[in-house]
């Protein structure tokens, strides 16, 4: 409407002009035609143009009601291929410690349904479990495309009108439905994760430690001040164990006993507290209150199955206390034999004197060994037969018998309680560099800098030096260094520099302690200098090497010091200085 009254307006002016004209009188003939006919044509390309406008104006009303007839008929289309797809999509549900929030099931760019629900649910979770008093509100945010609700300056999640057609609704009346349902979610999960739960569950905490710590002290404080007391007074009423002449229990041994009894009933107590106060502990938390019941399980279920084990296997028990008392008082009886042949006060023909501990140690093994084997049928849970038993183990005892192997066991073991090295520490064994990366009761693994995984039997290792360059840095800082042979031609305060300006730019080297600089060697020909340098990094000595180099030849070179120890003087007629150009 506003271009049709421009378009009147100009017309009307066009027409009075045209009749004040008409009207003037001719000043000229040519010239005053000429005026009339450049008005006339100026006017005529007005009301052309106007027309041009009104005619684009038509096309573009006319287009714009057949796109919103075109978006009506595509949004219908939309609804209905959604409603086909409901009997057989599932979606992805928001699903929050078990509380099933609400569906997604349309994509937002290039993340799936699911990917959404994850990352929604991700959000969620931060901001309820947040270590704060106070969430931030949840609000709407309305944007061109899409509704996103947002928690203070994050976005928890963004609504499209897909999601809204998927439901049945407007976008906006989702975002209402679904902030409204996140902000219940989030100020229950705040409820039971947030800073004034953790406050309480602290509080908690102390409290029941406290409790555990008194009762504990008051466990220790019986047992010191009971045991001995209760000892004098069973003493008093008991009398040594014996048989015929043997004393299997003297006073001596009953009270040692009566000790470690009462030591253990002490421990048995403890652990009970343990067993009652440290799920608790777990369960003053939410995040950590599944584990009360996984660890009372871990220890009630094996319980219960091993009290029902012991009371069937009552029976079988006692055969093996009758087997295992038999052959105890054999093994005494050997050894008191062989101490009597050893001693000389008893003399068998053949047989010497210098042959009793070895063979009493023989026939130990083998005596412990027929009553593992009587013993071995009559364990809870074991189906085995008593020959494959034997068989087992006499290939236990062959596999065994190897010196080397026997060696290596004792070599691991000592070097265990030596402590030369740990797995991860950079050592060198020999010409061989690397990390330890396996220690076993046999052999040892070393990886090298290029990744070739040495064993080394560790009977080797005991028998030759290591060197543990972790231990080195960690404590003391190794020492990185390297030589050059300079000419005497040069001063020697240069080199000095210059090696040190090297070091200075190094990466992984200490400023403190302040690299230094030794001359090492006067030779015939030249001087030998040595630039020394602290680092942590044992790890990184191959790189630190290489860049220690590199620098020291950028440093020389850019100096115009040339490193060649000159033995070539003689001739060096035409020799160019072996110094890279630039």
């Amino acid at each position: 409407m506003k271009y049709c009254y421009r378009y009147i307006f100009l017309i009307v002016v066009m027409l009075v002009a045209l009749s004040v004209q008409a009207q003037e009188p001719q000043v000229t003939g040519d010239s005053s035609t000429v005026a009339k006919d450049t008005l006339v044509q100026s006017l005529r390309n007005k009301v052309q143009e106007l027309e041009m406008q009104r005619i684009l104006m038509q096309e573009q009303l006319e287009k714009s009601g057949e796109a919103v007839r075109n978006d009506s008929l595509r949004l219908a289309r939309r609804k209905s291929r959604i409603d086909s797809l409901r009997s057989y999509t599932l979606g992805a549900p928001l699903i929050i410690e078990g509380d099933t929030l609400f569906v997604l099931y349309y994509r937002r760019g290039g993340m799936l349904p699911e990917a959404r629900v994850e990352d929604i649910r991700e959000k969620i979770m931060d901001i309820g479990t947040s270590m704060t008093l106070f969430t931030d509100s949840i609000y709407i945010f309305e944007g061109e495309f899409t509704t996103d609700i947002m928690a203070g300056d994050e976005m928890l999640m963004s609504i499209t009108d897909y999601d809204g057609l998927w439901q049945n609704k407007t976008r906006q009346e989702l975002a209402v439905e679904y902030r409204a349902i996140i902000e219940k979610k989030i100020q229950q999960l705040h409820a039971e994760y947030g800073l004034k739960q953790k406050l309480i569950g602290v509080l908690y905490v102390v409290g029941s430690m406290v409790v555990l710590w008194l009762l504990i002290w008051t466990t220790n404080y019986c047992y010191r001040r009971w045991r001995y007391r209760l000892l004098r007074k069973l003493l008093r009423r008991t009398r040594p164990l014996a048989i015929k002449d043997y004393e299997v229990l003297n006073l001596h041994r009953q009270g040692i006993l009566f000790l470690t009894g009462f030591n253990v009933l002490r421990y048995m107590v403890i652990l009970f507290l343990l067993f009652i106060f440290v799920p608790m502990f777990f369960a003053a938390f939410p995040e950590t209150k599944s584990f009360t019941y996984t660890i009372f399980g871990y220890v009630w279920n094996p319980f219960v199955s091993i009290l029902k084990s012991i009371v069937g296997f009552l029976p079988k028990f006692f055969q093996i206390i009758v087997i295992i008392f038999c052959f105890r008082y054999l093994v005494k009886g050997l050894h008191y034999l062989m101490n009597e042949i050893g001693s000389g006060r008893l003399k068998v023909n053949g047989f010497y004197a210098d042959w009793a501990q070895p063979t009493y140690l023989i026939l130990r093994v083998l005596c412990y060994s027929f009553m593992i084997v009587m013993i071995w049928p009559l364990l809870p849970s074991s189906d085995s037969q008593v020959f494959q038993g034997v068989s087992v183990f006499i290939g236990v005892i062959v596999s065994l018998g190897s010196s080397s192997i026997i060696g290596n066991v004792m070599a691991g073991m000592v070097m265990t309680y030596m402590r030369p090295f740990h797995v991860g520490d950079f050592i060198k064994y020999g010409d061989t560099e690397g990390f330890v990366i396996e220690k076993t009761v046999l052999v040892t693994r070393i990886r090298t800098r290029k990744n070739d995984v040495i064993t080394i039997p560790n009977a080797n290792l005991m028998a030759s030096q290591t060197t543990n360059y972790t231990f080195s840095a960690h404590n003391y800082g190794v020492i990185v260094h390297t030589k050059v042979t300079i000419g005497y031609d040069m001063q020697w305060q240069k080199i000095r520099d210059l090696l040190l300006a090297a070091a200075a730019k190094t990466s992984h080297l200490q400023k403190k302690p302040e690299p230094f600089v030794r001359v090492t060697a006067l030779d015939d020909f030249y001087v030998e200098y040595e630039i020394n340098a602290y680092t942590r990094k044992s790890d990184l000595l191959g790189d630190i090497y290489s860049e220690l180099h590199q620098n020291i030849l950028d440093s020389f070179h850019s100096n115009g010091v040339e490193i060649m120890s000159p033995h070539i003087f003689a001739h060096r007629n035409n020799l160019e200085v072996q110094i890279p150009k630039e």
